[in-house]
């Protein structure tokens, strides 16, 4: 991996990738429950999407799902890739920054990577559909990594993806979902696209192959879109050096706590006795209570550290949970960016209550549901909504000045469970973990995806590069049900450089000419 990245490091030019994701429904049994899916490629999870600093992304997304039980039309987004001004209508955000793509149409999304590296992920953003199986890895390597002495091996065998996986099609689990307000339990978890549900068949755990002595930079994606993840690997320390896309100060651990969108890069160090070890990933999400059909076994989503030499069989002992002391995997405010900052005060501060109404799948943002328009608000933006006029009540919209520093504060929450917040197109400061009661304007970790909850949390961005930045609830089971906002800056600046295809100025009318179960 090192000789690869020392090559690409002795190119001066930027590389257009062209990628190819084939959207259709086939038969898939991750969990050994056989169900229709839709997948990119034909797998759960799709296939990764390798890339380089610098590089431009091309991607086309044809668009061949029949299978009416589900949504058969899709929307690609890239999570934590920025864009920029003139390309926001590449973001892929259904009716925030595009239209979806309907049945037996594709289109091409530009995604230039520009200055990014580390550890993304692509997925479905039209309603709760990557829970049928839309989602995969997306890395971008660094040629000039500065961790690059701290391991030996990055590449595809070390990209680790955990995620919730559901039985039931999404149509049938929103339903539920909309007549009783209890978000849907997953049946299983998976590691790679591999789990178990409990009385279900032994499907063979994944493996990771390592070799005493060697160092391993493993990047761990949190697919899910709901569940909790707390990973760790049996007798092995991590070093954490990189969090969402962020290189992070070398920080030790026993154990990380996932939530949905998050993702880490550590290092582990092969330095065991040659054997087989456990990758624990168990899950909370949910319930207990509310898994009426008795599948969720969260102890069951793991896969096997294998050392070269070791027998190929599982290690010997129960299926644990992890460590059960140090940071009980709340690593958070530990950490702090490689090139901290710190961040400037705030020129606009919002504040964000969240609640939700009792008994109803019905969740808010000061008393305001979600509700995306008919209208995408780029579009608008195009037509010159420059005033809250222009945009409903129901889309939750913020004008916010271009080149300012926001801050967004989220009061403790009466509700239980953590929402792992999620803004398009732009990183923050977390000035306030819900893990800690400190407020840190020093040298704050930088990410993408924050849990709020019942401690309060605290973050701060810059609008330096202007443009309808959707922020949401990454339980998408919770998004789909309002928990969302669109963080407008700069519309003027935008309306000047935007310039989008004649590709993208169609998708809108197909999509209204579009059949209601072609949607």
């Amino acid at each position: 991996m090192k000789f690869i990245l020392a090559f690409f490091a002795s190119l001066s030019s930027t590389l257009a990738l062209d990628v190819r994701l084939d959207i259709a429904n086939t038969f898939l049994s991750p969990d050994g429950f056989n169900r229709s899916v839709i997948v990119a490629n034909g797998t759960y999870p799709g296939p990764p999407i390798l890339a380089m600093k610098g590089d431009v992304l091309n991607v086309f997304v044809n668009n061949s799902l029949t299978d009416g039980t589900m949504r058969r039309s899709t929307a690609m987004d890239f999570d934590g890739i920025f864009f920029n001004t003139s390309n926001w209508w590449n973001e892929g955000s259904d009716f925030v920054t595009s239209c979806p793509l309907g049945p037996n149409m594709s289109f091409t999304y530009n995604v230039p990577l520009g200055e990014q590296t580390g550890t993304y992920w692509y997925h479905s953003q039209l309603s709760a559909q990557y829970v049928d199986g839309l989602r995969g890895p997306l890395i971008i390597y660094d040629p000039e990594d500065p961790f690059l002495d701290l391991y030996d091996v990055d590449d595809v065998s070390t990209i680790i993806e955990v995620g919730d996986w559901w039985q039931i099609a999404t149509p049938v689990l929103l339903a539920g979902y909309e007549n009783t307000g209890v978000v849907p339990v997953s049946d299983s978890g998976t590691v790679n696209g591999v789990g178990r549900f409990q009385g279900g068949p032994e499907v063979p755990f994944p493996v990771f192959n390592v070799t005493q002595g060697k160092r391993y930079r493993f990047r761990i994606i949190n697919e899910s879109a709901r569940n909790v993840f707390t990973v760790s690997f049996d007798q092995h320390n991590i070093t954490v050096i990189e969090t969402d896309g962020v290189p992070t100060q070398p920080f030790v651990t026993d154990s990380i706590q996932m939530f949905a969108g998050q993702r880490y890069s550590v290092v582990l160090e092969a330095n065991q006795t040659v054997g087989n070890y456990w990758f624990n990933a168990p899950f909370v999400g949910g319930s207990p209570a509310n898994n009426k059909a008795g599948h969720q076994n969260a102890s069951l989503t793991r896969a096997v550290l294998r050392y070269d030499g070791a027998p190929a069989e599982e290690p010997v002992g129960p299926f644990g949970l992890g460590p059960e002391n140090g940071t009980g995997g709340s690593i958070e405010p530990f950490l702090v960016p490689l090139n901290p900052t710190a961040p400037p005060d705030p020129d606009v501060m919002l504040t964000f209550n969240l609640s939700v109404v009792a008994g109803r799948a019905l969740w808010q943002i000061n008393g305001v549901s979600y509700l995306p328009p008919l209208t995408p608000t780029l579009v608008k933006v195009l037509g010159g909504g420059d005033t809250q006029a222009a945009y409903n009540e129901t889309e939750n919209t913020f004008i916010l000045p271009a080149n300012a520093t926001i801050e967004v504060n989220f009061p403790p929450s009466q509700d239980d469970e953590a929402h792992p917040f999620h803004l398009h197109g732009n990183n923050f400061w977390v000035i306030k973990s819900n893990f800690s009661e400190e407020v840190n304007t020093v040298n704050p970790i930088v990410r993408d995806t924050v849990a709020v909850g019942s401690a309060g949390t605290t973050v701060r961005f810059r609008t330096d590069q202007p443009g309808p930045m959707f922020f949401h609830c990454h339980i998408f089971w919770h998004k789909q049900a309002g928990l969302a906002s669109v963080l407008l800056s700069g519309p003027d600046q935008v309306r000047a450089e935007e310039n989008p295809s004649p590709e993208w100025l169609n998708l809108c009318s197909a999509y209204r000419d579009l059949p209601e179960d072609a949607q």
